[in-house]
């Protein structure tokens, strides 16, 4: 008897292209990212944004579609352009730029419900740049509303596009939530100064909000899941030639929802989540083409 496939989990959120002053254009935005991984790892998920008509648009289509991931919820707008961030390096540093009006402020609620057809995901993963504006929210609110799917929430703090009301009602519609230390810490207008007090500003987010877990990613330190029941799992990040950090939290993300739908206990979660974070970081870019990449991956958990 043939195994049935997993119910394909929902990614909603930006797809963007990160434009730097060389003219380089590399696509992500983390919806994107992670979205990329979970098809990567096998999971075909649902990835539902907007993108323009013009040409960084068909490169978005283009490249899904060659990764054979499903676009039939990726809108396509004659009006907005595809979502572009302007990067600048000044001392090596980035700082970035967040165009308004782009196309992922702008997925429409009434063509979602169309291409979804009552079909009801296990989980629903959403960031928080998507729903700055009123259209895309309106999307995710309809989206919410079919079948109740649990939500992974992904708090990216990106200046000037969050206001900590709006956080904190995302907070309690979702059931597990990740952010990194300086999230936290700006979350809570506090810091923490050793493992003991970061446990705790951790513990209260998660009691406060009513998450099943919170995940906090520490760069190269690692991260810590904090749980309901009041446990915390710490797993180390392994020592690798970072060669680009982008995107390593997007692909803990994939991994951890990878872990909730097939239930894997969560230590082991973290410790996978940790070390394919990693090994992102050994690569250019937040995403690869490369299937052996992810196939490597899956095959160094067995020993996790």
């Amino acid at each position: 008897m043939e195994e049935q496939p997993l119910p394909r989990p929902f990614v909603f959120g930006e797809v963007l292209f990160d434009c730097f002053p060389d003219g380089a254009q590399v696509l992500g935005g983390a919806p994107f990212n992670v979205a990329w991984h979970l098809q990567g790892l096998g999971l075909a998920p649902l990835l539902i944004s907007r993108v323009g008509t013009d040409e960084q648009g068909q490169q978005v289509l283009a490249a899904m579609e060659k990764w054979d991931m499903d676009c039939s919820a990726i809108q396509q707008d004659p009006i907005h352009p595809t979502g572009k961030v302007e990067v600048t390096l000044q001392g090596g540093q980035p700082s970035f730029n967040i165009l308004p009006n782009q196309a992922y402020d702008f997925i429409d609620p009434a063509s979602l419900l169309k291409v979804l057809s009552g079909e009801a995901p296990p989980l629903l993963y959403r960031g928080t740049l998507a729903v700055r504006s009123s259209t895309s929210r309106s999307a995710l609110e309809t989206l919410s509303k079919i079948g109740n799917p649990p939500v992974f929430l992904d708090l990216n703090l990106r200046s000037p596009w969050w206001q900590r009301d709006s956080m904190e009602q995302a907070l309690h519609t979702a059931r597990w939530a990740k952010l990194n230390d300086a999230e936290l810490f700006t979350l809570l207008e506090e810091r923490a100064e050793n493992q003991e007090e970061l446990v705790k500003l951790a513990q209260s987010v998660c009691h406060r909000f009513q998450l099943e877990w919170l995940l906090v990613t520490l760069g190269e330190k690692g991260a810590l899941l904090v749980t309901a029941d009041n446990q915390s799992h710490w797993a180390e990040a392994n020592s690798v030639k970072v060669v680009d950090t982008v995107g390593a939290g997007d692909a803990f993300s994939a991994v951890m929802i990878q872990a909730l739908l097939q239930d894997w206990p969560l230590k082991q979660a973290l410790e996978r989540g940790v070390d394919f974070a990693a090994t992102v970081c050994t690569m250019q870019g937040a995403v690869t083409q490369d299937p052996q990449f992810y196939a490597r991956a899956m095959a160094s958990w067995q020993e996790i």
